[in-house]
């Protein structure tokens, strides 16, 4: 990595989201004030949560400012009065999206105890992200699906954060590697980008009908640290012992 870049270390805080109240309006505001009220914020946030939906499903250049009106049920002039461009709301959608699963993670780990492993500290953000990423849906998969179809200069603005979201996993990898706990052989740049395509992917297959969530997200963190091998001296009829849960599991 270079040297503009080091690492972010666990407890160093990502860049902050752009201030939403603080974007003017692009139309002209009301004399009487009602801009800055509560039915502006909830239709603002109307406009973007169809925005999320729509450019996860039609991607950035098949969706227009009117499917978006339609999804949110407004007529397209009221979405001029709170984004100026489709590229603004773009960039708007796609912030939330890598804002929201770094904070989740971020607020999990630094809620664990100081002496924690570096293994549990990986494991706990990875359990993190995948709820963060899974609650918040439809922003996240959109930004994660089209960041490659944005706008350069939307792309750059963006970089910064998902830039501080890596360098926070890098540091972890490292630390766990320092520790003995990640052989010193592995190659920590494809171990983090298996990682996050893993987790990444998830949004396009899971399916909460089939389990909770918590569940789901333990056993992706089990599998994402110990993969899917039995451990030596494991049953050949797929018993195993749960790590940390002093119990056995008959895998089903």
């Amino acid at each position: 990595m270079s040297a503009d870049h080091p690492p972010a270390a666990p407890g160093t805080r990502f860049p902050a989201p752009p201030e939403r109240a603080a974007r003017p309006a692009a139309g002209p505001a009301p004399a009487n004030g009602a801009d800055a009220g509560p039915k502006s914020e909830r239709t603002r946030q109307r406009i973007l949560d169809a925005a999320a939906r729509t450019f996860r499903d039609k991607g950035y250049a098949g969706t227009t400012l009117n499917d978006i009106a339609v999804a949110a049920l407004l007529r397209a002039g009221s979405i001029y009065y709170h984004f100026d461009s489709k590229e603004r709301l773009l960039e708007e959608v796609l912030d939330i999206g890598i804002a929201r699963v770094s904070a989740a993670v971020q607020r999990a780990i630094e809620a664990l105890p100081p002496d924690i492993s570096p293994t549990e500290r990986i494991r706990t953000g990875i359990e993190a992200h995948l709820r963060s990423l899974l609650y918040h849906g439809e922003y996240t998969s959109a930004s994660f699906r089209i960041f490659g179809q944005a706008p350069r200069d939307v792309q750059s603005r963006i970089l910064s954060r998902r830039r501080a979201y890596a360098d926070y996993w890098r540091h972890m990898l490292r630390e766990a590697r320092a520790a003995g706990e990640i052989p010193a052989e592995r190659d920590l740049g494809l171990a983090r980008m298996f990682l996050f395509g893993a987790l990444n992917w998830s949004v396009e297959w899971y399916d909460p009908e089939k389990g909770a969530l918590d569940d789901f997200v333990r056993e992706a963190a089990e599998t994402c640290l110990h993969g899917i091998l039995a451990p030596p001296g494991a049953g050949a009829d797929g018993e195993r012992y749960a790590e940390g849960a002093g119990v056995v599991r008959r895998e089903r």
